[in-house]
């Protein structure tokens, strides 16, 4: 199950940094904010590096005016260091790891409330999506969905918005269903438990609601499931109907005829069955797909 489910109106770059980003999320609800950038930039550190080298120089200089052996020592023991130290080092810039999590929790921001992290779902909810996601990959991963044999432009935009759609769903299902809890939990008046009662029966129809959403794409699953073994056997009798002269002049050859005729007659028969089961399987799942259309 995917950790994060992003929205699918979310730029397929964005989305795919969105969906790597579980860790930098569950910090940030911890309340993780990165430190502030640096307020000095390379070309002001530089111009302060140039001033400073001067002002060493000049100090030098007036050392050495003292003396010229001893000026020439003290150029030699800190000025070599520190213009090491300030051109080889020119800037100061920030951890990989510190720039990465900054630029991911930028993203994160930005994007706020169109992703859904799974811990933000309480159990139930959690094994909700679990099913949902479930069947959208029994549907996207199947080979009756890669060779077009089902709607599979469609599935690409569907899917991802079903998931998505209920996802969100559940993601507010759970935070109102936790607050309930935590409010009931402290014990109710008698007038307060009448109005808590219909509000925990609300939240019983919407999860309803959602599982109904979610048993409709498992049906389409399953219909995808059953043209996809029709699909399979289809393509194996395919194969062994294009050997079927090879076993013809075996069988001839070695005079069992009689015992294999009716065996390789039958390959014609179940391959035509096949091909009805497979095209009676596909129609389902086009049937099936309509009940998950808005």
């Amino acid at each position: 199950m995917a950790d994060v489910v992003v929205d699918p109106g979310v730029p397929p770059e964005d989305a795919q940094l969105l969906g790597q980003s579980r860790q930098v999320l569950l910090k940030m609800r911890r309340g993780w904010v990165p430190e502030p950038r640096r307020s000095i930039t390379g070309t002001h550190y530089r111009v302060t590096a140039a001033f400073g080298t001067v002002a060493l120089f000049g100090l030098l200089l007036g050392v050495g005016a003292l003396g010229r052996p001893l000026g020439l020592l003290m150029l030699v023991l800190l000025g070599i260091p520190l213009m090491i130290v300030l051109f080889v080092r020119n800037d100061l810039p920030e951890e990989e790891h510190d720039a990465y999590e900054r630029s991911v929790y930028e993203q994160l921001r930005w994007y706020e409330g169109r992703y859904i992290l799974t811990e933000d779902l309480d159990e139930s909810a959690g094994r909700l999506l679990a099913r949902a996601q479930h069947a959208i990959d029994t549907v996207t991963h199947s080979r009756v969905n890669a060779e077009g044999l089902l709607d599979d432009v469609r599935n690409a935009v569907m899917l991802p918005a079903q998931e998505w759609e209920i996802a969100r769903l559940l993601a507010k299902l759970s935070a109102l269903r936790t607050q309930h809890r935590e409010t009931v939990s402290q014990g109710l008046t008698p007038e307060v438990e009448a109005v808590a009662e219909p509000l925990a029966r609300a939240l019983d129809s919407s999860e309803d609601a959602v599982l109904a959403r979610v048993e409709a794409l498992e049906r389409y699953a399953a219909n995808v499931t059953d043209a996809e073994r029709a699909f399979v056997a289809r393509r194996q009798i395919e194969e062994l109907r294009g050997r079927l002269h090879q076993y013809e002049e075996l069988v001839a050859e070695t005079g069992a005829d009689t015992f294999a005729v009716p065996e390789l007659e039958r390959l014609a028969h179940d391959a035509d069955r096949l091909e009805q089961a497979l095209r009676r399987s596909v129609s389902s799942a086009h049937e099936a797909f309509r009940y998950l259309e808005p």
